[in-house]
């Protein structure tokens, strides 16, 4: 299993993103910063609240696409572009289902 927290503050809402992902499924966990542990990026967030969380198979239809608006739904274009980067180098989400049909 592969883990990554970032700290990215203001340009995410709760500042903190931690993603999990193995094989099977894809965790993606918004958190709001733990000011108690400190407020600078290199203060211990691994203890902070959890406010939203995602679950995904990565190999379900349109697991790609899902994952990206939740993160876009959670911070900068930027930055989910960044998470989905390092989740794609981990694990391979699939696109299928992610095509567009015309009527």
């Amino acid at each position: 299993m592969a883990t990554k927290t970032w700290k990215i503050g203001e340009y995410a809402k709760g500042g903190v993103i931690t993603v999990n992902a193995t094989k099977t499924k894809v965790t993606v966990i918004g958190k709001e910063w733990d000011f108690s542990a400190g407020s600078n990026r290199g203060s211990d967030q691994s203890n902070a609240q959890e406010f939203t969380r995602l679950e995904v198979n990565p190999n379900a239809d349109k697991a790609k696409r899902t994952v990206l608006e939740f993160l876009q739904d959670l911070t900068t274009s930027y930055y989910a572009d960044q998470i989905l980067d390092w989740i794609n180098s981990k694990v391979k989400l699939s696109t299928a289902g992610d095509g567009w049909y015309w009527c």
